[in-house]
């Protein structure tokens, strides 16, 4: 969540942060506003009564011990008591009722996002690779596949309804070769920590990253009394690892890297990307997660992007990086780059993974917190996290952009060690 004293003091800038993102929050803003004003003028009044109240409980115990009557004393103690007991109860609603509000706004983009209201106005920042001059006319993923017998659409439909994909043999084969491929560049050359995380998340996790309470329509949930989800990303439980937790400055940054089959309903998003596997209700990710200083984070966002872009590079795969306008960005994100990388049949770059510095909206809403490493005052970590990369969007890829005129798919040389020095893809 945004900082609510922030807010206050800066109502009209944030309104217009928002509004560059396309929201108008006016009224939102204005209640959370006073509602942050009233708590500021409460806390002081309440922490002077319990100190009269303490200063007073001395007093009795002095007039006792003098022999004098304390019925005076002890009774304004009553009323002051009451009195704190109330205010407590005040402070403790307005809490809520500003920490609820708060909970549905999104966050403030950096200053170097640029203003738009769609993807068509997000900037290119650079192309990496040239796109492959076919000479014959390639086909798209969900005719290769089934053709090559690794990719079963239908069986997928019958199993669980439609955008649910069966992938068989060597189609299998390729998607764990890409998780094996992805967790060891990550793991062994660019640093991070491997993570088996839960594929279920609770209430307070999903709140942490910013996924309720606002868009519990995008989250599949487990039946019955249980209160339990199941992930949207890796995000999700890799940021929650340190919440409600103060950590060491001196640790910073940490850099978690974790596999996990991803959950979402895609509300809203029906009509779109119904071919293929472009846009499904499952599907695998290699998610890369950082906890920075708050001064460091955004030489941490270039790098993470990075990390992401190395393995469209080792596959070499034509791709180009995009930098989100305020209108095409996440809830949570304060800037994020799309990688997008080249697909023949539709002639046009499509998304394989989106890197976002949240800054600290995550870790407000989350209690994520470090301790400098000079000392001084705690303060919330920023987090990032982007794919590193999208399994199914990568697969998609390499069988579109190596395929040849016969039908078979050639291995991307950096894959073939995980597939038994395998060449290329064929019938049968």
């Amino acid at each position: 969540m945004i900082d609510p004293a922030y807010l206050k003091d800066n109502l009209e800038a944030v309104r217009t942060a928002l509004a560059n993102r396309g929201m108008d929050l006016t009224r939102e803003l204005e209640e959370i506003a006073a509602l942050e004003a009233r708590r500021r003028r409460l806390i002081p009044e309440l922490e002077g009564l319990k100190r009269e109240q303490n200063t007073a409980a001395d007093e009795v115990a002095k007039a006792k011990r003098r022999g004098e009557d304390t019925a005076k004393i002890q009774e304004a103690n009553r009323q002051r008591s009451a009195q704190i007991k109330q205010m407590t109860v005040e402070l403790d609603l307005l809490e809520q009722r500003r920490n609820h509000a708060l909970l549905v706004i999104p966050n403030l983009p950096h200053a170097d996002v640029p203003v738009g209201k769609s993807a068509e106005d997000n900037t290119e920042v650079r192309r990496v690779g040239t796109p492959r001059d076919f000479a014959f006319m390639p086909q798209a993923h969900w005719d290769l596949g089934p053709a090559l017998g690794i990719i079963d659409f239908e069986r997928g439909t019958k199993i669980a309804g439609a955008r649910f994909t069966v992938l068989v043999g060597a189609g299998a084969r390729l998607a764990r070769a890409l998780i094996n491929f992805m967790l060891d560049l990550h793991t062994k050359q660019h640093g991070y920590t491997e993570v088996e995380p839960p594929f279920l998340a609770n209430t307070a996790t999903l709140t942490g990253t910013g996924n309720l309470p606002k868009f519990e329509a995008d989250l599949f949930k487990i039946a019955g009394e249980w209160d339990l989800y199941l992930v949207p990303t890796a995000e999700v439980p890799l940021t929650n690892m340190h919440r409600g937790e103060l950590l060491d400055g001196k640790q910073l940054p940490i850099r978690y890297t974790a596999y996990t089959p991803c959950f979402r309903s895609e509300a809203g998003s029906y009509g779109a990307d119904v071919r293929g596997l472009i846009r499904q209700h499952q599907f695998d990710k290699v998610e890369l997660m950082a906890f920075s200083r708050p001064e460091e984070s955004y030489n941490e966002l270039e790098r993470l992007t990075g990390n992401a872009e190395e393995v469209l590079k080792r596959l070499e795969l034509p791709y180009r990086v995009v930098l989100l306008c305020t209108g095409d960005m996440g809830f949570a994100s304060a800037k994020t780059y799309d990688l997008e990388v080249w697909l023949p049949s539709q002639n046009t770059y499509r998304e394989i993974s989106s890197c976002s510095n949240t800054e600290a909206f995550q870790a407000r809403r989350a209690n994520i917190k470090f301790r400098p490493a000079a000392g001084g005052r705690t303060e919330f970590v920023h987090t990032l996290n982007g794919s590193g990369l999208a399994v199914g969007r990568t697969l998609i890829a390499i069988l579109e952009n190596f395929q040849q005129e016969d039908g078979s798919v050639v291995v991307p040389a950096a894959l073939r060690p995980y597939l038994d020095g395998a060449e290329k893809i064929t019938r049968g």
